[in-house]
């Protein structure tokens, strides 16, 4: 009992330390000069969607280069879905863009083409979940709204010594209520306390390895007192990733491949792929009765591990000599350039192979 009201009391003197420590220290410490760091909410909006599950090194090779083809919500609101999945291609996590297009038409038709300003609005878009929201209101307008990403949530249950998986409903709903308990009173340090939260996670309380003693925060924070960054936060009980298997058809013909559009929702949905099949066999039973080809052995398998599954790639190339006339326009294939083929919009694996065909580079087991 009695350490149970020593605990309490330590959180509730490191909660009113909290945040102006944290803006103190990212003022001194934090990021500074990262290209999305400005108060336009559309390239805020752009980065935090790009930087979902993906590294800032990674962000930093593809945000210029998708603001120099969309530089404006409205331009990419007018544009083919297929070009904003060309220039997401690589990015991985398509639905990400699918629903970065769908929200900036919701805001042109619905909010008049002005980004809204309150989390709750922001929150109806596409794509945008109350965390994502609120950082573009924090950001861009202000308000006095918190964070909850993966990094916050280590953050917070480290410093706080918060038990139990921050996925698990009970624990992130105690996670949100703390978060709200640390905001600064003036809405003017929302941008340096929130920019702080993200700095901290993303470059001090690592995952793995977190640096201590450059923590604003050490003095008070409950695993680095009892030795337990590495057990907190509690880990996501395991499970056995499942594994899949297709074999894809890697059609060619004077320099042209035979790509098929993905469904709209599912893996890699809306991206241009190659035709998938069951086996090898059953592209043989496909090309005998529907053209004429030379079948090349196939090349060694490809494996591609998305979050839930792992997926074991077999390229089948054939050499089609002919192929019937409706099978394109029964299954929606097209017959693309090879080298149009590797800057449109198709999964990374994809690219991989059609960069192999087109150097004439055959992949060696």
């Amino acid at each position: 009992m009695a350490g149970s009201i020593f605990n309490r009391r330590w959180c509730l003197a490191v909660e009113q330390q909290f945040a102006p420590r944290l803006i103190a220290w990212q003022k001194d410490h934090g990021r500074h000069g990262l290209p999305w760091q400005v108060s336009d909410p559309y390239r805020v909006w752009l980065s935090e969607i790009m930087l979902q599950q993906t590294q800032v090194s990674t962000v930093l090779g593809y945000y210029p280069r998708f603001l120099q083809r969309f530089p404006d919500l409205a331009t990419l609101a007018a544009a083919p879905v297929d070009d904003v999945l060309a220039y997401w291609s690589g990015l991985g996590y398509y639905t990400r863009a699918r629903n970065l297009h769908k929200a900036a038409q919701k805001v042109v038709s619905e909010f008049g083409a002005v980004f809204p300003a309150e989390r709750e609005a922001i929150e109806t878009l596409p794509g945008i979940g109350r965390s994502t929201a609120a950082a573009i209101a924090a950001f861009c307008f202000g308000r006095r709204e918190t964070i909850l990403d993966g990094n916050v949530k280590r953050v917070l249950a480290r410093c706080f010594g918060v038990e139990g998986y921050p996925g698990d409903k009970p624990v992130e709903t105690q996670l949100w209520q703390l978060a709200e308990r640390l905001l600064p009173a003036d809405n003017l340090d929302m941008v340096p306390y929130t920019q702080g939260l993200m700095d901290l996670g993303a470059t001090v309380c690592t995952r793995s390895k977190p640096v201590c003693t450059l923590c604003p925060m050490v003095d008070g924070c409950i695993a680095a007192r009892d030795g337990r960054t590495a057990e907190l936060p509690v880990k996501k009980p395991k499970k056995a990733v499942p594994e899949r298997e297709t074999v894809m058809l890697l059609a060619l013909r004077d320099g042209e491949v035979l790509l098929e559009r993905r469904p709209p929702s599912g893996i890699w949905g809306g991206l241009l792929s190659l035709p998938q099949f069951d086996s090898t066999l059953a592209i043989v039973d496909w090309l005998a009765a529907n053209g004429e080809g030379d079948l090349a052995p196939a090349w060694p398998p490809l494996v591609h591990v998305f979050t839930h599954f792992k997926l074991t790639i077999t390229p089948q190339c054939v050499e089609l000599v002919r192929l019937s006339g409706d099978v394109c326009a029964d299954n929606g294939w097209q017959w693309w350039p090879l080298a149009t083929a590797l800057d449109a919009g198709v999964p990374a694996p994809v690219r991989r192979l059609l960069q192999q065909a087109l150097d004439g580079a055959v992949p060696a087991e």
